[in-house]
């Protein structure tokens, strides 16, 4: 899937609104939401890549700030400066 993380959540929220319609075939409605779940698991995807990428600001015993790969595993206050 080539598709930009803002295109594939323009796209799902297209399906949402047909699926909430009520008004698809069951065929159709089951092909959409296919899709839907593929562009889930490729936002998900981008979205982890970003993850890896993001570095927070951290302020080090001296008092200067140097930068540290982003944790997800670590609490919010702990990474507050």
């Amino acid at each position: 899937m080539n598709l930009s993380f803002e295109e594939a959540i323009k796209r799902l929220e297209t399906i949402v609104h047909r699926l909430e319609a009520g008004n698809t075939p069951l065929e159709e409605s089951l092909k959409l939401f296919e899709e839907g779940m593929g562009l889930i698991r490729h936002c998900q995807q981008k979205l982890d890549e970003v993850e890896k990428k993001v570095e927070l600001l951290i302020k080090n015993e001296q008092g200067e700030y140097e930068t540290k790969p982003f944790d997800p595993s670590r609490s919010r206050t702990e990474t507050q400066v």
